[in-house]
């Protein structure tokens, strides 16, 4: 599962409403995996992003610090930084861990299951 999907994700545990976003990653195993790099692509892409979750989830896995708030100037190399992290960067198991009701996602081989229990839904 690349970052960029993390990003997407949250819980949806029946009564669980705040604090369901961004799942916590815990016990990850990642790798790096190299996609073509397109600028084009990065510019549409980071307007899609929930920084500060993009940002927090970067800080908690110790991949890079990146500033707070989104930069106005989005050179080349600030865009290789973010593809590097969202399109590169995959997590091949761990888990997610909602910070609101505590559930529990597991990741394995790459993909996150979010199925929930009947009880659940």
């Amino acid at each position: 599962m690349r970052l960029l999907t993390h990003n997407m994700l949250m819980c949806h545990v029946k009564g669980c409403s705040t604090d369901n976003f961004p799942l916590r990653i815990e016990d990850a195993e990642m790798e790096q995996v190299e996609v073509e790099f397109n600028e084009d692509f990065c510019r549409r892409l980071i307007n899609k992003i929930d920084w500060p979750a993009f940002v927090q989830t970067a800080f908690a896995l110790g991949l890079d610090q990146l500033p707070a708030t989104l930069p106005e100037d989005l050179d080349e190399e600030f865009l290789q930084r973010i593809h590097k992290l969202a399109l590169e960067t995959k997590l091949k198991a761990g888990r997610m861990v909602c910070n609101g009701c505590k559930h529990v996602y597991l990741i394995t081989d790459g993909i996150p299951n979010m199925l929930l229990q009947e009880t659940e839904v």
